[in-house]
């Protein structure tokens, strides 16, 4: 019998895929695969275009972030300026300028690529990109026709220990304050 470890390593195999709604953000697919063990199982997922999620940092230090209602949960989150990407290969530097500019107004100097992170891989193959803009500019905000929100802005340092206390219950968010805090530890650690 091979083992649990060896099992998981291997990639499932497509039998058959099935598109249950064809949406304008989502498209729904039911699939059915054979496992590595050889079984067959059934799979549900979401296709997502995909996103990005940009922290703006002052030269102060200050974070501004966006107050915004949330349909699907009932409530107004704290959350950093992110959006869906416009089109499938658009580059998501680009469209992380763009968010940066239609949600706060701002322009910036420097964008640095954090990482990419999955919200949530077992039912959905979203990918959004994560980045730090900094050397900012104030300007207007463009949103959206359907968007309506705030900016607020806080201390870095207040954001990380609101992550911690599980007080910004936004995956893509806490992702970015943290390996922000991480990599101006780093910079810092570099200087020394």
């Amino acid at each position: 019998m091979k083992s649990q470890q060896a099992l998981s390593e291997k990639a499932e195999e497509t039998l058959t895929s099935e598109l249950l709604f064809d949406g304008r953000i989502i498209h729904l697919y039911h699939d059915t695969v054979r496992l590595p063990d050889g079984a067959v199982h059934d799979r549900e997922y979401v296709r997502h275009i995909g996103g990005v999620c940009v922290l703006p940092l002052d030269d102060d230090g200050q974070v501004t972030c966006v107050r915004q209602y949330r349909y699907p949960f009932g409530e107004v989150l704290t959350e950093l300026p992110a959006g869906k990407l416009d089109w499938k290969d658009e580059d998501r530097a680009l469209a992380a300028l763009r968010e940066l500019r239609e949600e706060t107004g701002y322009r910036c100097e420097k964008l640095t690529f954090l990482g990419k992170f999955y919200p949530s891989p077992a039912i959905l193959d979203e990918v959004i990109g994560l980045y730090l803009a900094e050397g900012l500019t104030a300007g207007e905000m463009d949103l959206d026709e359907d968007e309506f929100l705030s900016n607020v802005r806080y201390p870095l340092s207040v954001l990380v220990d609101e992550v911690q206390k599980g007080n910004l219950p936004d995956g893509k968010t806490q992702a970015a304050i943290l390996r922000t805090a991480d990599l101006l530890r780093r910079r810092k650690e570099e200087k020394s």
